[in-house]
C-alpha cells in the first residue's frame, strides 16, 4: 500500500498542467463505476507555493493523486 502524499510534498511541483489534466481524465474513468464524477474538475491555474490547485473544492494535487492511489488499489483487490 502506497503512503499518501502530503499536499506539501515537493514532488507535486513538478506536475504541469496538461499532466494534471490527464490525471483528471484518469479519475474520471476510473472512478466512473464507483459514482466518483466531477463533471467540473480542471486544473485552475492557481498555485500555492508552486503546487497547481484542481478545482473540485480547490484541491490540491496531492488529493487527486490519493484519490487515484484508492481507486487504482481498489481494482486491484479480489
Amino acid at each position: 500500500m502506497n503512503v499518501p502524499l502530503e499536499p506539501h510534498d515537493k514532488i507535486l511541483r513538478t506536475y504541469t498542467e496538461p499532466e494534471v489534466t490527464d490525471l483528471i481524465r484518469e479519475l474520471h474513468e476510473r472512478g466512473k463505476p464507483f459514482g466518483i464524477q466531477w463533471g467540473s474538475a480542471a486544473v485552475n491555474g492557481a498555485t500555492i507555493d508552486g503546487r497547481l490547485l484542481v478545482d473540485f473544492g480547490d484541491t490540491s494535487v496531492a488529493t487527486l493523486l490519493n484519490l487515484l492511489t484508492l481507486l487504482r488499489e481498489g481494482l486491484r483487490t479480489p
